[in-house]
């Protein structure tokens, strides 16, 4: 799995910072006149539940190496843009899967898993071998297979989704996305990020080992 963080929403004035323009956002709303902690101004009105402001501010991923499980759980935040590689023209001959680790540390469990894992590359090549075009032969793909995605959240949505999906009831894999967009996200915006962040050190230290 790799996560890069490829574009982030700059403010055109002022420092370029994303947390600047949510700060001007912040005060338009107020009509304040921008004197004090930008910092403490944002934080504050996140606590007050004044999310809006931090809608103005976007953050884009390059998501790698994620099963199609994990990316169905992700798509399902409907409030973002998606680009994903397509099973339709990208020939995945070359069967790249993404392994649970309740599966890989099981040694009876992983000899089943390559068993099957052979027997659909092995099928797939050959369904292309007989003209079957890509978008047909890819119905025998399974969940584990390996994808690359882009994906873009406002500032909101973002805190949305870190609030889901890192929680310990979540899935394994989508948690680890959540994990990384976070500690990557909570140094670009402390102010937004960082007090969320620290909720789950303290509440889940596990998580963050």
């Amino acid at each position: 799995m790799e996560i890069k963080l490829i574009a982030l929403t700059r403010y055109l004035t002022g420092d370029g910072r994303s947390e600047s323009l949510i700060e001007h956002a912040g005060r338009v709303c107020y009509r304040s006149s921008g004197r004090g902690d930008p910092v403490a101004f944002i934080q504050a009105r996140i606590r007050e539940g004044h999310e809006s402001i931090i809608e103005h501010a976007c953050a884009t991923f390059e998501v790698s190496g994620i099963s199609r499980a994990c990316s169905h759980q992700l798509v399902r935040h409907r409030l973002a843009s998606y680009s994903q590689e397509s099973q339709r023209y990208v020939d995945l001959s070359q069967l790249d899967l993404v392994i649970p680790p309740a599966i890989a540390g099981n040694p009876d469990a992983m000899q089943i898993w390559n068993q099957l894992a052979g027997q659909m590359a092995e099928a797939y090549h050959e369904l292309l071998k007989l003209g079957i075009r890509k978008e047909d032969a890819r119905f025998l793909l399974p969940n584990a297979t390996a994808t690359r995605l882009v994906v873009t959240m406002n500032f909101r949505e973002l805190l949305h989704f870190f609030r889901v999906r890192i929680h310990p009831a979540a899935q394994w894999e989508i948690r680890e996305v959540a994990l990384e967009m976070l500690k990557i996200v909570a140094d670009e915006a402390p102010s937004v990020f960082s007090a969320l962040q620290e909720k789950f050190k303290r509440t889940y230290p596990n998580l963050f080992d």
